[in-house]
């Protein structure tokens, strides 16, 4: 496998955890493409003015032989298949499939940014990121993930949760190549 991604996956939408996993195993399934890892599943407040519910969050390591605009599509395939309905920005998700890292490739189009624009100032992406990647470097700010999270100033609750990422792991074990827990 020549390309190592890094995905952020949120949801929280009905059985946040098998919308989850339903992502993971079909990321799994994705031709030439192994899932090597995920973090630790977090409950994380909703960033934007929606009242909505929290999310369940993880982020998964991933080795593929697609180019990132195949796998890019492939990604809003999966959400599409899943159930994913459209709704404001910032809104309730199904679920939810960011492409963090590409690489250490800068990508700008009108369809895709890489890095993901919003990842230095999110800690619900860095926090499970840290977990699976913590000495990974952005490849625009030159930081690690690690000194991007304690620099981070995004004051919206995060929380580890055993329960869930036990749910999790139970569900994709045959998935991933490498679980974290």
């Amino acid at each position: 496998m020549k390309h190592t991604v890094y995905l952020g996956l949120g949801s929280n939408v009905g059985d946040r955890i098998e919308f989850l996993a339903t992502a993971i195993r079909g990321i799994a399934d994705f031709p030439l493409t192994v899932v090597d890892d995920v973090s630790d599943v977090y409950s994380t407040e909703p960033v934007g003015e929606v009242q909505q519910g929290d999310f369940l969050n993880v982020c998964v390591s991933v080795r593929t032989d697609a180019e990132y605009r195949e796998f890019h599509s492939m990604i809003k395939e999966l959400e599409r298949v899943i159930g994913r309905t459209e709704s404001v920005r910032w809104g309730p998700r199904e679920i939810d499939v960011d492409l963090l890292f590409f690489d250490h490739v800068v990508i700008h189009t009108e369809e895709l940014t890489i890095p993901h624009k919003e990842i230095v100032n999110r800690r619900f992406v860095l926090q499970p990121l840290a977990d699976i990647a913590p000495m990974y470097i952005h490849p625009q700010s030159g930081k690690t993930i690690s000194e991007l999270l304690a620099a981070a100033n995004d004051a919206h609750g995060i929380e580890r949760s055993g329960h869930f990422t036990s749910q999790l792991l139970m569900l994709i074990n045959d998935s991933i190549t490498n679980p974290t827990v």
